[in-house]
């Protein structure tokens, strides 16, 4: 029987690659602008809390997201193993990135496993603390806040320094993953031309530094607050 596309060939598996990356974009972009609104009112950013809370529409977005996840990370690991097995016992003989080559496109797979414990964190801290804790019909979670009062949550969980650390550097790692992946997205959508190509590093560059930027300024604004 004959595999399909996105599974036979490389082009296909890249695509689906790309196709899951860019969906992370958009999602990552969303939940920056969505979190900036909690230091501008933290009434408006709770009820946008509220209306993804445990709603069907919002169940269905969560499962899609964990699909779009899990289906970058297989075909991730996929791509890197099989491009490993392609150059063989080539790769072992430069010491160096070669000239032209960033660091993060030749630690993609590292990147993106870092990227992945700071999900698993963030999901400990929020969303087993909002979502799960409707989904099981509670209406306080363990600290004793409504699962819907996401400001209150993102007050305390960076009241504590190391919550900043671990964040911080969550967000470094995502940057560093989301630059690379954003131009390369394009890259393997047949964009590799001389004149586009750096253009489209450019505007990932941009557009990455702008949503993790507001992420991180979230963080930094609400730690802050909690020294005054």
């Amino acid at each position: 029987m004959k595999l399909p596309f996105i599974v036979s060939s490389s082009v296909g598996r890249k695509f689906v690659m790309s196709l899951s990356g860019a969906f992370l974009v958009l999602f990552f972009s969303f939940h920056a602008v969505m979190n900036v609104v909690a230091i501008i009112s933290a009434d408006a950013y709770n009820w946008i809390c509220a209306a993804l809370g445990a709603n069907w529409y919002a169940i269905l977005g969560t499962l899609v997201i964990v699909g779009g996840v899990v289906l970058h990370i297989l075909y991730g690991i996929w791509l890197t193993l099989q491009n490993r097995k392609a150059r063989g016992t080539e790769r072992y003989a430069v010491s160096k990135n070669p000239p032209g080559v960033a660091w993060s496109s030749r630690n993609m797979l590292v990147l993106g496993f870092v990227v992945l414990g700071g999900l698993a964190i963030h999901l400990v801290h929020f969303w087993s603390k909002m979502q799960l804790v409707e989904l099981m019909g509670a209406h306080e979670n363990s600290l004793g806040l409504s699962p819907q009062d996401g400001a209150a949550l993102i007050a305390h969980t960076f009241t504590a320094w190391y919550n900043v650390v671990i964040y911080l550097v969550w967000f470094a790692a995502l940057w560093l993953h989301l630059t690379h992946g954003m131009w390369s997205m394009f890259q393997s959508s047949g964009i590799s031309n001389q004149t586009w190509l750096p253009r489209l590093k450019c505007i990932s560059n941009v557009w990455t530094t702008a949503v993790v930027g507001m992420f991180a300024l979230v963080i930094i604004v609400f730690f802050i607050k909690s020294l005054i």
